[in-house]
């Protein structure tokens, strides 16, 4: 599973595949691990692209999302489509990890 991902000045912006499942989710950790770099202060994972996201994926989610705060890095997620930000609402994950609309507001959050 590849991720696509570009570093600004900003902030490391890393987009999802299309289905995060029990089949590619070690892949999916693997590939975040590989790609987000101590230096990278701020991350944000877009998943415009996502259809599909199976608890394995929201494990990988959630595990990035530890390291990252224990780096004292700043995480969040944008573009969530309906069907995936429920699957976050009913799991709670909004509750725990910045969900934004865009890329741009995600940005902005920790802009200062």
């Amino acid at each position: 599973m590849a991720i696509d991902f570009q570093r600004n000045e900003n902030a490391l912006i890393i987009q999802t595949a299309e289905r995060v499942d029990s089949s590619n989710a070690m892949q999916f950790l693997t590939d975040l691990e590989a790609t987000i770099e101590p230096s990278d202060r701020v991350v944000i994972l877009d998943m415009g692209r996502l259809t599909y996201i199976s608890s394995a994926g929201l494990r990988v989610i959630l595990q990035t999302a530890k390291t990252l705060q224990r780096e004292n890095s700043g995480f969040a997620i944008c573009a969530l489509s309906g069907t995936v930000r429920e699957v976050f609402q009913i799991s709670g994950f909004d509750q725990v990890i910045a969900i934004h609309t865009t890329q741009d507001e995600a940005i902005a959050a920790f802009a200062g």
